[in-house]
């Protein structure tokens, strides 16, 4: 089964992702330090495709297979090119 993005949305520490099989999943915004940096407007302004989300006024890819591995950009959490571990896995939720 391919799981794609459909919603995304933010609080202070956390980007939370709806994903087509029901599941929430919730990442440290600290793991994405562009959208971290970015405005709420530029967070808004996300583009969804069935491989991942794009930030275009931020410059930020991010896959849905990479979140659901636990990766991060490399910077301050999640699995990093290293392969070393920073912050714990992502939230599974059921739903939102």
């Amino acid at each position: 089964m391919d799981i794609s993005a459909e919603k995304v949305r933010f609080d202070d520490d956390t980007m939370w992702v709806a994903l087509s099989d029901g599941r929430t999943i919730g990442v440290p915004l600290a793991w994405f330090p562009r959208l971290m940096r970015a405005s709420p407007a530029e967070r808004e302004t996300v583009e969804i495709s069935p491989f991942g989300l794009h930030w275009p006024d931020v410059d930020e890819d991010i896959s849905v297979a990479g979140l659901l591995a636990g990766k991060g950009d490399g910077v301050g959490g999640g699995l990093n090119v290293r392969g070393r571990r920073g912050e714990p896995r992502p939230t599974l939720t059921a739903g939102e």
